[in-house]
C-alpha cells in the first residue's frame, strides 16, 4: 500500500511538473506574440497615427514654428473658396477618369494575351513590363522629358515629322500638357497590374475553358463569360487602389510640368505640397489633405457598394 501510494504521488508530481512546464511555455509564447504586436502598434502610432492627428489639429490652426494660433474652420473655408483648389480637383478627376479605366483595360488585355504562353515566357513578359516600376520617379521623368522634347529632334516630334505634322510643345501648351501626363501614365504603369491579373488568371480552373471549348465558344466568348467575371474581385481591387493612387498623384506633375502651364496640370497632391513647402501655409495644406482623404474614403466606399455586391471573395 505504501509503495503504491509513493508511486501514485510520483506520477502526480510528474504530471504537475509537466503542467507547469506547459503553462510556462504558453506564457512565454503569449508574451513573445504580444511583443511583436506591441512593436507593430508602436510603429503605427508613431509613423501613421501621430502624423494624422497632428495634421487634423494643424488644419484648425494658423501654423507657426512656435505658438500656432487657433483659427477654427478658416482653413477649410479658404480651401473651399479657392478657385485654384477646385481647378486642381477638376484636373485630378480628369486625370483619374482617363488613366484608371484605360490602364486597367490595357493591363487586363496584355495579361490575357500573355496567358497562353509557357510559364517561363510569361515571367519574361512580366519582368519586362515591371521594369519601369523599378526605376525611380526622377529617372522615369528624365526619360519622358527627353521624349517630350519640344525641339524638332524630340522623339515624339520626330514621329510627327514623318507624317508632315509640325513640332508640338508638349509640356508647355495648355492643350497638350494634361494629355502628355496621361500618356506617360498609360505607357509606364502596368507592371504591378499585370502581375496581379496573371495571378488571378492562373487561379481559374481549366475545366471552365474545357467546357467552353466543347460548346464551341470563341476566344472572346471565353474572355467575356469566364475570364472577366472570375477576375471581377481583382478588377475591383485594382480599381480602388488605382483611384486612390491617381488622386494622390504628385511626382509626374511635379517633375514634368510643375503644375503648369497656367495650373492646367496642378493636381490636388501638388497643390498641397506647394501650399505647405513653397508658401508655408501648413494649416491650409493640412485642411486640403483632410478633405482629399475624405473624398478618397467616400469614393472607395461607393465603389465597394456598387461593385462589391456582385463579387464573391
Amino acid at each position: 500500500m505504501k509503495l503504491s501510494a509513493k508511486i501514485g504521488d510520483g506520477q502526480v508530481g510528474k504530471e504537475g511538473k509537466k503542467t507547469k512546464i506547459k503553462t510556462k511555455f504558453h506564457v512565454a509564447e503569449n508574451i513573445s506574440g504580444w511583443s511583436f504586436i506591441a512593436a507593430a502598434m508602436v510603429i503605427f502610432a508613431i509613423f501613421t497615427l501621430y502624423p494624422v492627428i497632428s495634421a487634423v489639429i494643424t488644419s484648425f490652426q494658423k501654423y507657426k514654428p512656435i505658438g500656432s494660433d487657433w483659427i477654427g474652420v478658416k482653413n477649410y473655408v479658404d480651401a473651399i473658396k479657392s478657385s485654384l483648389f477646385w481647378k486642381s480637383v477638376k484636373n485630378t478627376i480628369l486625370y483619374t477618369a482617363a488613366v484608371v479605366p484605360l490602364s486597367l483595360l490595357i493591363s487586363f488585355s496584355i495579361s490575357v494575351m500573355i496567358l497562353p504562353f509557357k510559364r517561363k515566357t510569361q515571367s519574361v513578359f512580366k519582368a519586362l513590363y515591371y521594369l519601369p516600376g523599378i526605376a525611380s520617379g526622377v529617372a522615369t521623368a528624365v526619360v519622358w522629358l527627353w521624349l517630350y522634347d519640344a525641339s524638332p529632334s524630340g522623339i515624339f516630334n520626330r514621329i510627327l515629322g514623318v507624317f508632315g505634322i509640325s513640332s508640338v510643345n508638349w509640356l508647355s501648351s495648355s492643350k497638350t500638357a494634361m494629355l502628355s501626363l496621361i500618356l506617360m501614365a498609360l505607357l509606364s504603369s502596368h507592371g504591378s497590374n499585370i502581375i496581379i491579373y496573371m495571378a488571378a488568371l492562373h487561379g481559374i480552373d481549366n475545366t471552365y475553358f474545357e467546357a467552353a471549348e466543347m460548346d464551341g465558344a470563341s476566344f472572346m466568348q471565353k474572355v467575356r463569360y469566364i475570364v472577366f467575371p472570375l477576375c471581377k474581385p481583382t478588377t475591383l481591387f485594382l480599381l480602388v487602389t488605382g483611384i486612390i493612387g491617381s488622386f494622390q498623384v504628385f511626382m509626374n506633375a511635379y517633375m514634368m510640368t510643375g503644375g503648369g502651364p497656367d495650373n492646367n496640370t496642378t493636381m490636388v497632391g501638388l497643390l498641397i505640397f506647394n501650399n505647405a513647402f513653397t508658401y508655408g501655409k501648413y494649416g491650409l495644406a493640412c485642411a486640403q489633405a483632410i478633405m482629399l482623404a475624405i473624398v478618397i474614403a467616400f469614393l472607395t466606399m461607393m465603389q465597394f457598394k456598387v461593385m462589391g455586391d456582385d463579387v464573391e471573395y
